[in-house]
């Protein structure tokens, strides 16, 4: 099948792509909806832009696309991650009386016929939204502004000295919640990017990374997402700050175009990208069906 943009279009209230995520909105476009039907139609799996490429060798999520139901103001499009017990999600686009009940049973008949343990529903809110809730969708333009160079203990992690570098092991366990024991395994592999690293008093306190550019959609460079994080007892110091200004800062010189971030509404990091003058694209929230 094949998404009416004309249909589609008016409500997708936010760039966001099931199975892809957020997206750019100069590459919101019907053929990047339909991509992820033929995705879901062949052993291949990922496409050439998904940013999870970077992490394994098959996509654990896809479109259920027998089970889209697409008319005017009104379209659902349930998916299947395979990950853990399985979960399915009916990302709803519209606000036509019952979509939401619809969308509900839709997600539990789907949980029942495939044996996933828990089933959600995925709704969308526009940047004007003044209730806006769940997660929010940044937009950081690096052809707009230019992103100063960095100021203070930050650097990436082999610039350090080899007894800096040691810490970052703990530094990793201790903020394991936060995926940074999954992105130490990956260094140590030498399959990712270079890490940016704060130190207070000779350890790591901070990280921000894998620092990494690869082009979207239509070939424009991207600055693809990282984690980040600084531990407990060195927050509130600013580090935070330096860490997230000396990506900006990397990703500029090293010639992406922009980065698109999500945050959990009114938490640290986004108080901390609105601070810093990102632009808001929309809002995503899921409720359990």
């Amino acid at each position: 099948m094949r998404f009416r943009w004309d249909w589609l279009r008016p409500v997708v209230l936010a760039p966001y792509v099931p199975t892809i995520g957020p997206v750019h909105p100069s590459v919101l476009t019907e053929d990047l909806f339909t991509d992820t039907l033929i995705a879901a139609s062949t052993e291949r799996w990922f496409l050439r832009y998904d940013k999870d490429i970077r992490w394994s060798d098959s996509k654990d999520e896809t479109v259920l696309v027998q089970d889209i139901a697409h008319q005017p103001g009104d379209t659902l499009i349930p998916t299947l991650s395979r990950r853990g017990a399985g979960t399915i999600k009916v990302h709803l686009y519209g606000t036509e009386p019952g979509s939401a009940l619809t969308a509900t049973e839709l997600a539990q008949k789907l949980a029942a016929e495939h044996g996933a343990a828990s089933a959600r529903i995925v709704r969308f809110l526009g940047p004007e939204a003044a209730d806006g809730r769940g997660t929010r969708i940044h937009l950081q333009d690096f052809t707009t502004a230019i992103c100063p160079a960095p100021d203070g203990p930050v650097r990436l992690l082999h610039e350090w000295p080899a007894g800096v570098q040691d810490t970052f092991a703990g530094f990793a366990q201790r903020m394991a919640a936060d995926g940074f024991t999954f992105l130490h395994q990956q260094m140590q592999a030498k399959a990712v990017g270079p890490v940016l690293t704060a130190v207070a008093k000779g350890r790591v306190a901070g990280a921000i990374g894998p620092m990494e550019i690869r082009p979207d959609a239509i070939g424009t460079p991207q600055l693809m997402p990282q984690y980040f994080g600084v531990l407990t007892e060195h927050r509130g110091q600013g580090l935070g700050r330096l860490l997230w200004r000396a990506a900006m800062y990397w990703g500029q010189v090293n010639g992406a175009a922009y980065q698109l971030l999500q945050t959990e509404v009114a938490g640290a990091s986004d108080r901390l990208c609105r601070s810093e003058g990102l632009t808001s694209l929309g809002f995503t929230y899921w409720q359990a069906a």
